[in-house]
């Protein structure tokens, strides 16, 4: 079992920043995928972001490439999403997700472990 939780969510204005950070605890030491979605009212969840265990490896949505960035530091167990450039579109609910292996999955249905979510809201 992996246990996330997330943090760094809030009220930021078109054009700002924003970092995410995701702590993992748990069943930490084994190679696990890591990766961040978001849902918006009345929407699916979306696929934001994910990164491979080594960091080597990374995918984006059509709609943040560019503008968002995932990191991880292993020793820290925590994931990051960087993101530039907000756009009131952005807002939405954020969960970490990850799972095990080493391939990087869109389709949240492929993810074995999520946290509870943070919120992000973006203003114009």
């Amino acid at each position: 079992q992996v246990q996330l939780v997330e943090s760094g969510g809030g009220l930021v204005q078109a054009g700002g920043s924003l970092r995410l950070s995701c702590a993992a605890s748990g069943r930490t030491g084994e190679n696990y995928a890591m990766g961040w979605f978001r849902r918006a009212p009345g929407k699916e969840r979306e696929f934001v972001a994910a990164i491979s265990w080594s960091s080597s490896v990374t995918s984006y949505g059509d709609s943040v490439k560019g503008r968002f960035t995932i990191s991880r530091d292993n020793a820290k167990n925590t994931v990051y999403l960087q993101m530039n450039n907000l756009k009131p579109e952005d807002t939405a609910v954020y969960y970490c997700a990850a799972k095990d292996g080493l391939n990087l999955y869109s389709d949240h249905w492929m993810w074995d472990y999520w946290g509870p979510g943070t919120q992000v809201t973006v203003s114009k």
